[in-house]
């Protein structure tokens, strides 16, 4: 039974058998986990996860390929199939007594960063998360402070995980073929936050400021939040960009604005 990729469902079917052996050597699977794999397409990572003797919970959204998986895996006792919107997906209705979630996917694209964000609200029961994305978006992810890459989306992921870029994936590993690189990243949620925040939604609505415009100086992106002087009795230059900003300076202006508001 064959799938022709859906766009509308942003489908790109891995198909390199290197790339595959890759991924499962990097994730060190062993038998006794519990694993969450989310958009499984036709099964390219299912099937090795499965042989590894883990239980294992799929969710796919469309329908057709709930109904290629149940027929293909249908002698699997250790799996199964939710057919599901993973965007609003409970992920933490899963979770059994004294277990932490192992999640993996190849992500569409389109709902990458969406996807992660929905997914750290359950990072209480996450160990850690494998995802295929777009390079780019990996290297955002990864970046450190004073890089063009750096932005909204480093601050937010350092702060809830630790980041690392495994290695990159080629478009011919794919079917069809992308037109992008991508790369297979790690994310491990912090067991304790790494810097102290007093109120979350006053941190977001910080660090999405200071980036709106990154070309201004703080004194300018955040004027409507924070005056010059208090940035200052902060140790924070206020002629600095929001890209050279560490986390822990991040957290110190949310915190502060949070008091103040």
């Amino acid at each position: 039974m064959m799938h022709t990729p859906r766009k509308r469902f942003g489908q790109n079917f891995l198909h390199d058998q290197a790339i595959i052996y890759n991924i499962i050597s990097s994730i060190q699977v062993k038998p006794d986990e519990h694993w969450v794999e989310i958009g499984p397409g036709q099964g390219a990572l299912t099937e090795p996860l499965l042989k590894q003797g883990l239980q294992l919970d799929i969710v796919e959204l469309d329908r057709d390929l709930v109904m290629l998986l149940k027929e293909k895996y249908k002698d699997f006792n250790n799996l199964n199939i939710h057919s599901a919107d993973a965007l609003t997906f409970d992920f933490s209705a899963l979770i059994k007594v004294d277990e932490k979630l192992r999640i993996i996917g190849n992500l569409p694209y389109n709902i990458s960063t969406p996807l992660m964000f929905h997914l750290l609200k359950s990072s209480y029961c996450i160990k850690d998360m494998h995802f295929m994305l777009q390079k780019e978006v990996v290297n955002r992810i990864c970046a450190a402070p004073g890089s063009k890459k750096y932005g909204r989306l480093s601050v937010m992921m350092q702060y809830y995980c630790s980041t690392e870029l495994l290695f990159d994936v080629p478009p011919e590993s794919f079917d069809p073929a992308p037109k992008v690189m991508s790369a297979i990243v790690r994310l491990a949620p912090h067991q304790k936050p790494p810097v102290e925040i007093n109120d979350m939604v006053k941190f977001n609505e910080v660090v999405t400021q200071a980036f709106s415009q990154r070309r201004k100086t703080l004194r300018n992106s955040l004027k409507k939040l924070i005056d010059e002087d208090a940035i200052v009795a902060l140790n924070i230059d206020p002629s600095l960009r929001a890209e050279a900003l560490s986390l822990n300076e991040f957290a110190k202006l949310s915190n502060q604005i949070q008091e103040i508001s």
